[in-house]
């Protein structure tokens, strides 16, 4: 059985889907679009990071709360940063690790992913940047930059088995609950 069997798209898939187009520059519609970027996931506070196309906006244009490590983590993520037009440079130490989508509420995966990330793009102000994202942050923003080309993290999940949902057992623990389980 293939992901593409279990897994059951929003209403959205097409908007999801759609590559996005660079920001000509950072003016008034891109500060509302990161403005909108930014409450919408002020709204989830389970999310980390957010793209445009989630949001149906097709810009190229994330917002990501660094600075969380994986999902037993209980630190604060950092406030929300605009990444306008993020290119990844380079890309290397390709680890699996914890993914998720707020598109796909519930659902998550073990995907492999570069945790060395050096991007270049443009910050919230519309100066260039050019960044390293380690670890995590680095899961983080390749997952958010995927988005922007119509790459869904259940893309990137290579067996069934690592598909799960979390839930609380009968002691209040949170364990994962593998999909596969659920739909065999």
């Amino acid at each position: 059985m293939a992901v593409r069997d279990i897994v059951l798209y929003s209403e959205n898939e097409s908007a999801l889907r759609k590559k996005s187009e660079p920001a000509r520059a950072v003016n008034r519609r891109i500060k509302n679009l990161i403005r909108d970027l930014k409450d919408t996931l002020a709204t989830h506070p389970e999310g980390i990071g957010l793209a445009a196309p989630q949001i149906n906006v097709h810009q190229r244009v994330v917002v990501v709360r660094l600075g969380s490590r994986n999902e037993e983590d209980e630190r604060e993520p950092d406030p929300p940063l605009a990444l306008i037009n993020p290119e990844i440079i380079e890309a290397k130490n390709d680890q699996r690790d914890f993914d998720g989508c707020l598109s796909f509420p519930g659902l998550f995966a073990e995907t492999v992913r570069p945790h060395y990330l050096r991007v270049r793009g443009l910050n919230e102000r519309g100066k260039p940047f050019d960044r390293i994202f380690e670890g995590f942050d680095a899961v983080l923003v390749h997952h958010e930059i995927d988005h922007l080309e119509g790459v869904l993290f259940i893309d990137r999940v290579e067996r069934v088995e690592d598909l799960y949902r979390v839930r609380e057992d009968e002691d209040g623990k949170l364990v994962r609950m593998p999909v596969a389980t659920a739909v065999a």
